[in-house]
């Protein structure tokens, strides 16, 4: 049975005690090309945020932003109070440990089994005890529906079944937060929905911050909370999915309804 779309959460605003990403007119460029145009977000804690526009226009970037990948050529970012762009390399560990993100290929190690790979990040963190750490691999993968395929490789593993993994692998250092590199692409309808239900899952039962680069509309009207479209740089929609689906900006819904004179 399907678990059902969660409750909207309403929209933070600076202030709120329960903001936990907060992103204040962020600006980036690569070369003469301006990627972010003055980006102003803020995320609730245990919210799920869709991240939509069309390809090229910062969204992975704009993740990037959050864990510290890239530093903004003006602009601030937070992550639980924590000013992100003023810490220096070696102070980022904190901050990953709170924020985990998921790329498209879950970047596994080949040359791991599924437990390995689930229990690398409590390795580098310095937890040594066996019966922990095989304690929490298994309730990870028991999490995404993974346990029986423990001992396996990721070659072996179905694309969905390597997501799920690099999902794990995301919360067995109990992260508070996940950002999504499009989970859904390459997959077929059901492997999409099964990625959906973990999404949702973790939301239920950890109030797991999401933030969610993806194309797939039908499972933007899903699972999101909350959806951001950007456009040239911009935030052109910040709303509901119900707010999405109603929105008179022709950009907007030429986007959402695959029409290409979005491009035009």
């Amino acid at each position: 049975m399907a678990e059902p779309t969660p409750s909207t959460t309403p929209a933070s605003g600076n202030g709120s005690t329960n903001v936990f990403i907060e992103l204040r007119d962020v600006y980036k460029r690569f070369g003469s090309q301006e990627v972010l145009r003055g980006i102003n977000l803020t995320l609730q804690h245990g919210e799920t945020l869709c991240l939509i526009g069309p390809s090229g226009e910062g969204k992975t970037v704009m993740m990037k932003h959050i864990i510290g990948l890239i530093k903004p050529e003006r602009g601030e970012v937070y992550v639980d109070g924590v000013h992100v762009n003023r810490l220096k390399e070696r102070e980022m560990a904190p901050i990953r440990k709170k924020v985990s993100m998921l790329f498209q290929g879950a970047a596994l190690f080949d040359n791991l089994t599924v437990e390995q790979n689930v229990a690398f990040p409590l390795l580098e963190h310095g937890v040594r005890d066996r019966a922990e750490i095989d304690r929490r691999v298994r309730a990870a993968l028991k999490d995404v529906d993974l346990d029986e395929h423990r001992n396996k490789y990721p070659t072996a593993l179905s694309g969905g079944m390597r997501k799920r993994t690099g999902i794990a692998r995301a919360i067995i250092d109990h992260s508070e937060c996940i950002l999504y590199d499009e989970p859904n692409s390459g997959l077929d309808p059901i492997g999409s929905d099964v990625i959906d239900q973990m999404i949702l899952r973790m939301q239920r039962r950890y109030n797991i911050t999401s933030i969610i680069v993806t194309h797939d509309m039908r499972s933007v009207f899903k699972i999101a909370n909350r959806v951001a479209m950007l456009y040239r740089g911009e935030i052109r929609f910040l709303g509901t999915p119900t707010e999405l689906r109603e929105c008179t900006d022709q950009i907007v819904q030429d986007f959402i309804n695959g029409r290409s004179d979005i491009t035009g």
